[in-house]
């Protein structure tokens, strides 16, 4: 009796219950708040008129996005929760936030029309994410299935950015601009293919002349950024279909 109960003693000593983490990483989860909070501050800026600040905002949101997973992947800090977290994120600031400011900014002259275009952007860019989830362990990481949802953003931004530096006026072009937003909803729900731009190496060295491209790079988009980030972001909404399109062809 007595060896029965110390090898029952034994073996739970031996149990050990391994209890969750407690807490949440800092650093990547700071850019991600950061990011929120830019795509907030875009939806607040549109509704007082300040279209310009708010597609600001959601560049600057787009420019924190991207960071935050990086950052995270360096330090080794990804997890569970920052993954979530910013998929909630993404949802307000590319999905919500550039939807209200292109209604306000053009819209809302076309009554119900133009508020069920910005919802089809909006759906489109939550089941773009819901899926993203999903299909993450069993997608090929050099492309993604579906125009993603920053990208979506930046075209939405783009417009705004645009129309405000070449003082057009936004109700004007209500009804290209609900063919657009309604156009990139559809895209993001689409199963065609985005180059991810996941397989560039950028740790490793480059020539010289490369270095000399990005500085051009950066000089020429400093002249017009409005339509060339517009131009550049449409061209990789529209990349999809043309490979496609391409594909088919051959």
């Amino acid at each position: 009796m007595s060896q029965d109960s110390s090898d029952q003693s034994n073996n739970e000593e031996e149990v050990v219950v391994k209890k969750p983490a407690k807490g949440v990483y800092l650093l990547p989860n700071s850019f991600t708040t950061a990011s929120l909070f830019s795509g907030f501050y875009a939806v607040v800026s549109g509704m007082s008129g300040n279209f310009e600040n708010a597609a600001i905002a959601i560049f600057i949101s787009m420019i924190l996005d991207t960071l935050d997973g990086r950052v995270a992947r360096l330090t080794n800090t990804t997890s569970k929760f920052g993954a979530e977290y910013d998929s909630l994120a993404d949802v307000v600031a590319f999905g919500v936030a550039p939807a209200l400011v292109l209604f306000s900014w053009s819209l809302q002259s076309l009554g119900n029309f133009g508020w069920v275009a910005a919802f089809i952007y909006v759906a489109g860019g939550a089941l773009r994410l819901a899926r993203f989830n999903v299909q993450l362990e069993m997608a090929d990481s050099r492309y993604f299935t579906g125009l993603p949802i920053p990208a979506a953003a930046g075209v939405m931004a783009g417009m705004v950015w645009t129309g405000v530096d070449y003082n057009l006026d936004g109700e004007s072009l209500s009804y290209l601009v609900a063919l657009v937003t309604a156009a990139l909803g559809i895209l993001m729900v689409s199963n065609f293919k985005y180059y991810s731009f996941k397989d560039l190496d950028l740790k490793g060295k480059v020539p010289f002349v490369a270095l000399l491209a990005v500085v051009l790079v950066f000089a020429v988009y400093s002249l017009q950024p409005p339509i060339l980030l517009a131009l550049t972001l449409l061209g990789y909404a529209a990349s999809g279909p043309v490979l496609w399109l391409f594909k088919i062809i051959k």
